[in-house]
């Protein structure tokens, strides 16, 4: 099973409050036994009266939350896949719209990144956090779709979007990527979140590395 997210935004300006990277990561398990553990956990720190959204979320959830979420989290086997965009990179055609440039990161993802992930694999589920309008989100999901077809061709596979939410283990893939964001948006200087998981990240690339251009 693959549970994907992404960090960042999709706004291409030097700004305060906007992203430098859009990171797009999956987390790949064999079972979903992690989310047990965070419904069982989130009961938990209700019980103990701790402050808590509507789900588990990186960027929004308490420190002394956040490090429950961890500890709970590296209990299990995962691997972590990491595809950095830096947005200022990207060629004016690549994000004509949001799902283009989605989608984009998303082949070059799967193509790589994912190849060992899931070859070999006899199938493949792919759950995503939905994002965006109703309009953008069946772009979005149509623009994964297409790449599946295109990458995953020789496995049986489906690919779900739904609300983070909705899937106790999509929580996974947001606090990973929430980790990575926060090196690379910090120039390696907050790791303190990157440090717990980086024995699972098996692939983490920067595609416009050797890229010197910046469109804005």
């Amino acid at each position: 099973m693959v549970f994907a997210d992404e960090a960042g935004d999709f706004e291409f300006a030097r700004k305060n409050n906007v992203s430098r990277y859009f990171i797009l990561t999956t987390v790949s398990m064999a079972d979903a036994k992690v989310g047990d553990e965070l419904v069982n956990l989130r009961r938990e720190l209700a019980w103990e009266g701790a402050e808590l959204g509507e789900y588990f979320h990186a960027a929004k959830d308490r420190q002394a939350v956040r490090d429950e979420v961890f500890k709970a989290i590296c209990k299990h086997d995962f691997k972590v896949q990491a595809t950095i965009m830096e947005k200022s990179k990207a060629q004016p055609q690549v994000h004509t719209s949001r799902p283009r440039f989605y989608k984009y990161g998303w082949y070059y993802h799967f193509k790589h990144g994912m190849s060992r992930q899931i070859k070999g694999a006899p199938e493949l589920m792919v759950v995503a956090a939905s994002l965006g309008t109703r309009k953008e989100r069946l772009g979005f999901a149509d623009a994964v779709k297409d790449v599946l077809r295109q990458t995953a061709s020789k496995t049986k596979h489906t690919a779900n979007f739904c609300p983070a939410a909705a899937d106790p283990c999509l929580p996974v893939a947001d606090y990973c990527a929430w980790a990575i964001q926060r090196k690379w948006e910090s120039g390696s200087k907050d790791l303190r979140s990157y440090d717990l998981i980086k024995d699972r990240i098996t692939y983490e690339y920067d595609l416009w590395e050797r890229g010197t251009h910046h469109h804005y």
